[in-house]
C-alpha cells in the first residue's frame, strides 16, 4: 500500500511576486500551484492508494475564488484518478467566526467522490485499491469547539491551551483504542508537537499555539503519523510510529531559505503484523523557488567597495531566484557604493527583496523592488517604517505628523501662489 503525505500548500502567499505575463496571475501563485502539481503528478504517475493532506490549503481563511478554483482543480485530478484523498482542516482553513463554512467544506457539500474531509476528530475507514486503511483525523482545534464559556472564565491563554492539550490527548487515545489492530492505521493532524523546530521567521503562524506532547500521538497502534502546521520538514519520532512533518511545499520567507521542500512517499505492508507494517517513508523534494541571501563584508583595505560587492554577486546564480543583499562596511566607505551598478548586477534575479547596508552597527535599509519614483512620499515613509519594524503605535504617530507637515506645506505653497 502506497501513500503520499503533504501539507501547508498556502495558496495565496504572494510576497516576492510579480505578474506572470502569460496568465495575468501572480508569479508566486504559479510557484505554489507548481509545487502542488508535482505532488498530484507523483500520486497519479505512481498510482498511489491514498493521499493525505495535513492542512492549510490557503494563506487566508477567506481565499479568493481564483485560489479556491485552482486548489479544487488539483483535488479533482486525484478524484478522477480514483485516488482517495483525506483533507485535514488547518488553522488557515477555518474562519475565525464560529458557524461560518470552512474553505474546505465545499468538497463535502458537493459530495466530491474519493474526497474525505477531516473537519473533526474521527476515524475514517478508507477503501483503497490495496485494501482498507484506518485514518484518524485531528483538525486544528478551535477553542470554542472544545471549551465551554464556563471552562474559560478567568483562565489565562496558557491555562486554556493546557486544557485543550489534555482534551485532545484524551480524544486521540479514545479513538485509537477503538481501532482494528488487523487493519493499517494512520493519524493525520494539523497540530504543533513538542520538540518540533520552526524556521527562523515562520511568519505564517496565527496566534499562540497549543502544543501536544509527542507521547499523545506516538501510540503503538499507529503505523504512521502525518502532521501539518510546522513549515520545516522533520521527523519527530523515528521509532514506531514514525512521526513526520512534511513541511510547506514552497518557501514562505527567508526563514525557510535553506529548508528542503517536498512531501513524503510512504509504503505500508498491509499483510505484515501491526508492529512491522511501515516499510519506508521517503522524502521527495519539489522544485520550490530558491531564496538567496548574499552577504558582503566590505574589507577596510578594499580599494573599491562597489567592485567587491559586484564580485560577490557574480559568484551566485540569480536566474529564477528571489534575492536579498546585505552589505556591512566601515563608515569610511559611506556614500561610496554605486547603487545603480549594484542593482543592474541583480537584475537577472526573479525578484529583488531588498538591499540593506550596515555601517558601524547602524543599519541603513534601502527599499526593495516595490519602490520607484512614482511612489508618494507618504507611501515611501510607510514602506520604510515597515522595513525598520517600527512599533505600530510609533509608526502611526510618525505618519500623522508627516501628514500634517505635508498638508501645512501644501497650504503655504497655495498661500504663496
Amino acid at each position: 500500500m502506497k501513500l503520499v503525505h503533504f501539507s501547508d500548500v498556502h495558496i495565496g502567499v504572494e510576497n516576492f511576486s510579480r505578474i506572470d505575463p502569460d496568465t495575468g496571475l501572480s508569479s508566486r501563485l504559479m510557484d505554489f500551484l507548481g509545487t502542488l502539481d508535482e505532488v498530484i503528478d507523483y500520486c497519479i504517475d505512481s498510482n498511489v492508494d491514498l493521499a493525505i493532506f495535513a492542512g492549510d490549503a490557503y494563506k487566508s481563511r477567506n481565499p479568493s475564488q481564483t485560489h479556491q478554483r485552482e486548489f479544487a482543480k488539483r483535488i479533482q485530478r486525484l478524484s478522477t484518478a480514483e485516488i482517495p484523498v483525506v483533507l485535514v482542516e488547518g488553522n488557515h482553513d477555518i474562519p475565525s467566526v464560529f458557524g461560518r463554512a470552512t474553505s474546505l467544506d465545499i468538497f463535502k457539500t458537493l459530495n466530491v467522490s474519493n474526497v474525505i474531509l477531516g473537519n473533526k476528530a474521527e476515524t475514517h475507514l478508507v477503501n483503497t485499491k490495496s485494501g482498507y486503511i484506518q485514518v484518524i483525523t485531528i483538525p486544528w482545534a478551535r477553542r470554542s469547539n472544545l471549551l465551554t464559556r464556563d471552562e474559560m472564565k478567568g483562565l489565562s491563554l496558557e491555562s486554556i491551551n493546557a486544557v485543550i492539550q489534555d482534551k485532545l490527548s484524551t480524544i486521540i487515545s479514545e479513538l485509537a483504542s477503538k481501532l482494528d489492530i488487523a487493519i493499517p492505521a494512520i493519524l493525520a493532524s494539523h497540530v504543533t508537537i513538542s520538540g518540533a523546530t520552526t524556521s527562523s521567521e515562520q511568519s505564517m503562524m496565527l496566534g499562540k499555539d497549543y502544543v501536544l506532547l509527542t507521547s499523545s500521538v506516538s501510540l503503538p497502534i499507529f503505523d504512521y503519523v502525518a502532521l501539518g502546521h510546522v513549515h520545516k520538514r522533520q521527523t519527530i519520532n523515528q521509532n514506531k510510529p514514525t512521526i513526520n512533518y512534511s513541511g510547506s511545499l514552497e518557501r514562505i520567507d527567508f526563514g525557510e531559505e535553506n529548508d528542503d521542500k517536498g512531501f513524503y512517499s510512504i509504503e505500508i505492508d498491509e499483510t505484515a503484523t501491526s508492529t512491522n507494517r511501515l516499510q519506508k517513508a521517503d522524502f521527495i523534494k519539489v522544485k520550490a523557488r530558491k531564496l538567496l541571501t548574499i552577504k558582503v563584508d566590505v574589507e577596510p583595505e578594499s580599494l573599491d567597495p562597489t567592485e567587491q560587492v559586484l564580485n560577490e554577486i557574480s559568484k551566485h546564480e540569480l536566474k529564477e531566484t528571489v534575492v536579498r543583499l546585505t552589505i556591512s562596511m566601515p563608515n569610511s566607505y559611506e556614500g561610496k557604493l554605486i547603487d545603480s551598478r549594484i542593482r543592474d548586477a541583480l537584475k537577472p534575479a526573479h525578484y529583488l527583496a531588498g538591499i540593506s547596508v550596515s555601517i558601524k552597527g547602524s543599519e541603513r535599509v534601502r527599499l526593495g523592488a516595490e519602490y520607484n519614483s512614482s511612489v508618494s512620499p507618504m507611501d515611501t515613509l510607510k514602506m520604510y517604517l515597515k522595513i525598520k519594524k517600527i512599533p505600530k503605535k510609533h509608526s502611526s504617530l510618525l505618519i500623522d505628523k508627516a501628514s500634517q507637515i505635508i498638508e501645512n506645506s501644501g497650504n503655504i505653497q497655495n498661500a504663496g501662489s
